[in-house]
This record gives structure tokens, sequence and C-alpha cells, in this order.
């Protein structure tokens, strides 16, 4: 092939400029296209206000409520008198259990002497003395303090109460083994590996002082007030001039299979195992075994029974919507396909009820079916089922609008019946696709069902939404999540070695 020289190829420019001369467009459509995006972009930015979304956003709260997901604090409180006496009280449910005597916190008890001034006898109100009278009145009468002529003695002076009690009054508290706590009267002392920063707490005038610098761990926003102070993956205290507030943080799940009230709270397995199988029965009712069963499954932190009933309730709202929207979508869309029902005003109302059925969102169907039949797994069911009859009503009609007809037109030259020319001609070549289909939104609406939950309509979704709201349980939303995780995982493995199955038979 020879090559085209400049003057025959001016030559061809001439003759056919269309050819060979671009246009605007064809020249600049490439860099006008990226100019277009990245004005798109930059008006996404300003119009959702994305820079200072991200600027204000509270990037140590997410942080906290990632970190419950996989542990737990214990939060202590320590409460200093003004004569430098701790007290060291815990939350009503604090998972420490009761009685608790954790061996990361330290303390000195010394006995003092208090002393509390009495109330004085002037301060209380004097009694009466009625005067003797020459007047005479039904109304009063003399008294026989009156009487006598004497009267109580002004001022007098009790003797204050002193009491002498065994108290705490230094505590060290070790979060980790390069971060510790130490109180001590009005001196809190924060370190933190290498760094130590020092606290005077003034109860008088409700302050609290950071002695000589600082560290950026340790946060005071106004001058005198409560001081915040991290110490990483160990946790964090809230220091007042009269309280400190411990949140020690451990790695792990709370109680997850007894919690506090249960007779094997805090026991070994090995422990545990030896009370089940020769240990003396803790409840005359029941054997240790069937009690710790039952320990197990209500659990009051984590109600593993009521987890999973609520789970397995998604999994059968998840399993009836789904068949249900296949049985009606069945025979629908042979009424919607136009080359299986040859009237177009039929067809065409088909699938305008099909549009507006899954046009209307799952959770709109689920908040309206809440209202009709009240909280409960028949709402999610209703929801799934109207959802996906005119989802899979739709694909149906679509695949039996693509079949092959010289199998339904075979069947029919040897004069078949209608309905044998359907079931022959037609059911072998969209049975797979229906099948695979109606598995994909099994496994689909597994999901589905969790946020329709979160509604009221039943399932494990609306106990989901109950943990989250509380904003201290996210370590029993990650359990949940993670149920739901695995449950997908099966389900989608299951459907998927199933629809693979439906369409190599086909294929044979």
């Amino acid at each position: 092939m020879s090559m085209i020289n400049t003057a025959e190829l001016n030559r061809l420019a001439e003759r056919y400029p269309q050819v060979l001369e671009r246009s605007l467009w064809q020249r600049y459509r490439i860099p006008f296209s990226i100019g277009i995006l990245a004005f798109y972009l930059l008006f996404c930015w300003w119009f959702f206000a994305i820079g200072k979304t991200i600027s204000q956003a509270n990037w140590g709260i997410a942080g906290n409520y990632l970190a419950d997901w996989v542990s737990y604090e214990i939060r202590p409180e320590f409460d200093i008198d003004r004569d430098g006496a701790i007290t060291v009280t815990y939350p009503r449910f604090d998972p420490i259990g009761p009685n608790p005597n954790p061996d990361w916190i330290e303390t000195t008890r010394e006995t003092i002497t208090r002393t509390e001034p009495a109330p004085s006898a002037a301060a209380a109100p004097a009694p009466s003395v009625v005067k003797p009278s020459s007047t005479f009145s039904f109304m009063t009468s003399p008294t026989p303090q009156a009487q006598s002529g004497t009267a109580p003695t002004e001022n007098a002076v009790t003797a204050p109460n002193v009491a002498t009690e065994e108290v705490i009054t230094e505590a060290r508290i070790a979060l980790s083994g390069s971060a510790r706590i130490e109180l001590a009267g009005e001196r809190v002392m924060l370190v933190r590996g290498d760094e130590t920063v020092t606290l005077l707490l003034d109860q008088q005038r409700d302050t609290v002082t950071i002695e000589g610098s600082s560290a950026d761990w340790v946060e005071q926003r106004l001058e005198g007030g409560r001081v915040i102070a991290y110490f990483g993956s160990a946790g964090w205290i809230d220091v007042s001039s009269d309280r400190v507030r411990v949140r020690k943080r451990f790695f792990g799940w709370e109680n997850f299979v007894f919690d506090t009230n249960s007779p094997f709270f805090g026991l070994s397995a090995g422990q545990v195992f030896d009370k089940v199988t020769s240990g003396d029965r803790i409840d005359p009712k029941m054997s240790n075994l069937a009690l710790a069963w039952n320990n197990i499954l209500y659990n009051a932190s984590w109600q593993h029974l009521d987890v999973w009933t609520k789970l397995l309730q998604t999994i059968v709202m998840a399993f009836m919507g789904t068949l249900l929207a296949m049985l009606i979508a069945f025979p629908l869309s042979f009424v919607a396909a136009r080359n299986i029902t040859r009237n177009r005003p039929i067809n065409q109302i088909t699938k305008r009820f099909f549009d507006f059925v899954r046009s209307v969102d799952m959770l709109i169907w689920a908040l309206f079916f809440t209202r009709a039949f009240g909280p409960g797994p028949l709402a999610g069911i209703s929801a799934i089922f109207v959802t996906d009859t005119g989802t899979l009503g739709k694909l149906y009609a679509e695949a039996l609008e693509n079949i092959d007809d010289k199998q339904r037109e075979g069947v029919k030259s040897v004069g078949a019946p209608t309905a044998a020319v359907q079931r022959f001609g037609v059911l072998p070549q969209v049975m797979p696709v229906f099948a695979s289909q109606a598995l994909y939104f099994w496994e689909s609406n597994t999901r589905s069902a969790t946020i329709i939950g979160a509604v009221g309509a039943g399932g494990i979704g609306l106990k989901l939404w109950e943990a989250m709201r509380t904003n201290s349980d996210w370590e029993n939303v990650a359990y949940m999540v993670l149920l739901i995780l695995v449950v997908v995982f099966i389900f989608d493995a299951i459907s998927n070695s199933l629809r693979s199955r439906l369409i190599g038979k086909s294929r044979h």
C-alpha cells in the first residue's frame, strides 16, 4: 500500500472537506466533557456544603461509636469530699457486676476524724412563755413554767458531733501499661507515656486548674472548667472540681454469655464446665446444664433468644414475601407479554400495574401496611409481596417476550391446545430464568426485610433500630449486623448454587 503524499491529501481535502476536516465538537469534545464533569462536581461540593460538613464533623464521636462496636467501657466515678475523702461508685448496670473490686484500681485507706457542728439551741424556736397577768381570759391559761417564773436558758451550746471512720484518701487507676491516673486530695495526676499533667481541684471556687504545661491529649475548653483527657484505646476521663469520671476500655463484648445476674457470671470456662457436669444443683427445679442454657438465652444484656427469634422472623418474612410475589407475578406476566396475550390494552394495563406497585418503595409500603395491620411480620411480608410482584412481573414479562417462537410453533403444529403450547413450548425456555430471578430476590429481600423492620414491620430491623437509638449499645448493633451478614452470605451461596444448577440444566 503506497503512502499518500501531501499534494494528493490536499486534493482530497478540497474534494471531500466534510470527511477530512473535523467539526468543533469532534476536536474539543474530550476537554469539554472533562470541563462539564469538573463543573458538576464543584456544583455538588457547593450545593451540598460538603466542605463545611467535613470540617464540622465530630470525628471523635464517630471514632468512639466504631470503638464501641468491638469494645466496652467500665465507668467508675470518684467523688471527692472537701476533707479529701474519696468515694468510688459504679453505674447500676455496669458490666463489672455487683461488688466490684477491679485489680486495676488501688486505693489507700486512712482513718480520719470528722467534726460536724451541732445545731445551736438559740437557733431553735424558743418556747412560748405566758407572763402572769391580772386579766383572766378563757382563751389563755398560764403554763406551769410561767407560773413558776422560770425561762429556758438562751444561747445554750451543745457539743459537736465527732465521728471517726476509715475512708479512701488516695486512688491509683491503671488504664494501661503506660497510662495511669493518681488521685490524692485536691490533686489529680495524669500520666500517658512520658508525659505527665497535674490538675488542681478547687471545690470552693468550683474550678479545675492545669498546673504547669498541658498536653495535646488534655482538653479544657473554658478556663477553670472541666478537663477531658484521652488515653487512646485505653479510655478517657472527665475531671470536674469534685468528681473524676473514668472510662476504661476493654476489647471484646462484655457478659456475652452470662450476665451479671447469672450464678455462672465471672467463672472461667473450666469452672462453668465443672459446675454443669459435677457441681451441686443450683436451682432445684432444673439441672445446672439447663440453668446455664437458660441464662444464655435470657441474657439481659444481649437477649440472645429474642435476637435469634427476630432474625428467623426476618428470614421467614423474606421467604414468604418473595414466594407470594412469584406466585402472583407468574400468571400476570403471561397477560403482560405481547407475544403471549394478543390484546394490547390488557398488556398495557397489566404493565402499568407492575409499574405502579414497584415504583412505590418497599419502605413506603411497609409504613402503609404497618398502619393497616399494626406492627409485626404481616406488614413486612405484605410490603415485600407488593413490591416484588411488580418487579418480578416486569422481569418475567420481558423474559417471555424474548423467547424463541420456533419451539412454541413446533408444539402448536401438532395440534396441541393453548395450555399445552405454553407448558411445553414456553415454560422450558423461561423457567430457569424465573427461578433464578426469584432466588436472587429472596436473597436480596433478606437484607431489605432488615430495613423495613426498623419502621415496625417486624423482624430484627426493629431491634437493631432500638439498639442504635440508645447511642450506648453499639456492641449489640455489631452483634446483630454480624448475624445479618452471616445469614446473607449463607443465602447468597445457596442462591448462587441453585441458580447455577438451574442454568446449567437448561443448557443440556
